[in-house]
């Protein structure tokens, strides 16, 4: 007798989805993620909150993204205690100053909370892994690409903010390219405090007063857009060395005008993407060389995570201001 294998075809399809609806979700309705940055207004984290919302959206969980309005690491560490009293399902933050957060990540992690630090590290805390640039190799770079400009000789303004840890790194880089080129010298350092009108106002002061300025190095996002705009203003763009640090649309924008010649860009989209995809593979024990990361010995997941830089000029500057482009674009 010829059997019909339809209906029983679509009698087993139907009772796999009823099973299936049964199962528990691997995600559950309340599981959130929360990102505390260090400068919620620069482009530089809302390219990495991009990142954060994109991963959340890919996994099917919540995500909220905190942090100051400016530079203010006191701001900072009170937006991450607050991140930890709404107890979520994990936490990835920036510490703009790794002492201050020592003991509140420690905390957090004792308390069951996995922590993973990006961009900048918290190396002497608790935190699960670190995931970011390698900024003594970010520094070298930059100092590599201000040497070839000026042949090796040349008396540098270094725009920075003293203190903080991934930016004493980047400088300790370039520092050691330049004991290389003994013709190179940073003779002026200038703490922008993350803010482009500082640089400007500092940079503007040197060009009127005729200070030596042979090259200007910055080694955080926004001292290179406050240096070309003073460098601009002054009828001087391209006539100083620029490198700037990260790919924000106003530092693209003074390379594609010529008074940036460089700038060393880091991935804060792919850090915040990843770092979310490795707190929820903590949160649900994915990795299985151990029970549960809790009570681990050490973690299950890489300690460091290097997510790599990029020199953008002239040359593939399009491609990097057509990513922008894409992702200014509404989901």
């Amino acid at each position: 007798m010829k059997t019909d294998r339809v209906p029983i075809l679509i009698a087993a399809l139907v009772l796999a989805g009823m099973l299936a609806s049964c199962q528990k979700a691997y995600h559950e309705e309340t599981e959130k993620y929360i990102f505390v940055a260090s400068n919620i207004n620069l482009p530089y984290w809302q390219e990495a909150q991009a990142g954060f919302n994109d991963s959340g959206h890919g996994l099917g969980v919540k995500v909220e993204f905190t942090g100051p309005a400016s530079y203010s690491p006191e701001e900072q560490l009170e937006a991450f205690r607050q991140a930890v009293a709404a107890k979520p399902a994990g936490i990835l933050v920036a510490p703009a100053r790794p002492d201050l957060f020592n003991q509140d990540i420690d905390a957090a992690v004792q308390a069951g909370i996995p922590v993973i630090c990006m961009d900048s590290d918290a190396p002497e805390s608790k935190r699960i892994l670190f995931i970011g640039t390698d900024n003594v190799h970010a520094g070298m770079e930059s100092g590599r690409r201000m040497a070839e400009m000026l042949k090796g000789k040349g008396e540098i303004v270094l725009i920075t903010i003293p203190g903080q840890l991934n930016l004493e790194q980047r400088r300790q880089g370039v520092e050691e390219v330049f004991k290389k080129s003994l013709g190179l010298k940073i003779t002026k350092v200038i703490d922008d405090k993350g803010d482009p009108r500082v640089a400007n106002d500092a940079i503007s002061k040197m060009l009127e007063t005729k200070a030596q300025i042979d090259g200007i190095l910055c080694l955080e996002a926004s001292g290179g857009a406050g240096a070309a705009e003073a460098a601009h203003r002054l009828n001087m763009d391209g006539k100083i060395p620029i490198v700037a640090m990260d790919k924000s649309p106003d530092t693209l924008d003074w390379i594609s005008r010529g008074s940036i010649s460089a700038t060393v860009a880091q991935k804060s989209y792919t850090m915040a993407f990843y770092g979310l995809r490795f707190l929820d593979d903590l949160h649900h024990n994915i990795v299985h060389e151990f029970k549960d990361w809790k009570t681990a010995p050490v973690s299950p997941l890489p300690a460091n995570v290097d997510t790599g830089t990029a020199i953008v000029d002239q040359s593939n500057l399009a491609a990097f201001q057509a990513a922008v482009a894409e992702r200014s674009k509404p989901l």
